[in-house]
C-alpha cells in the first residue's frame, strides 16, 4: 500500500490539497460550510466532554487524598457544628479550638 502511494510521489503538505479536492468532489462546494460547522460543533462537544471527565477524575483524586488526620478533623468539626467543606486543616484546627 505504501509503495502504491510512493509511486504518486506525494509528500507532506500536498496531502492537504488532495484531501480538499476530495472533499469538494464528494460533498460539493455548497456543503463545505455546513460540514465545517458540524465538525466545529463536534470538536466543541468533544472538548466539553474531555473537560468534564478530567474534572471528575480530579474530584475523585481529591477524595482519595484525604488522610486519616483530615478525616478525624472533619469528624471533630462536625461534632462542634462546623462545616469542613472548603477549609484547610489549619483553618479547621483553629475553628475547633475556638469552639472547644
Amino acid at each position: 500500500m505504501i509503495e502504491d502511494l510512493a509511486m504518486f510521489n506525494i509528500a507532506g503538505q500536498e496531502w492537504i490539497f488532495v484531501i480538499v479536492v476530495l472533499v469538494v468532489l464528494l460533498f460539493g462546494a455548497s456543503k463545505i460550510p455546513e460540514l465545517a460547522r458540524s465538525i466545529g460543533k463536534a470538536t466543541g462537544e468533544f472538548q466539553r466532554g474531555k473537560m468534564e471527565i478530567q474534572k471528575e477524575i480530579d474530584q475523585a483524586a481529591k477524595e482519595l487524598d484525604k488522610t486519616p488526620e483530615r478525616l478525624r478533623l472533619e469528624e471533630a468539626a462536625r461534632a462542634f457544628g462546623i462545616d469542613p467543606a472548603g477549609k484547610t486543616d489549619a483553618e479547621l484546627k483553629e475553628e475547633i479550638k475556638k469552639a472547644a
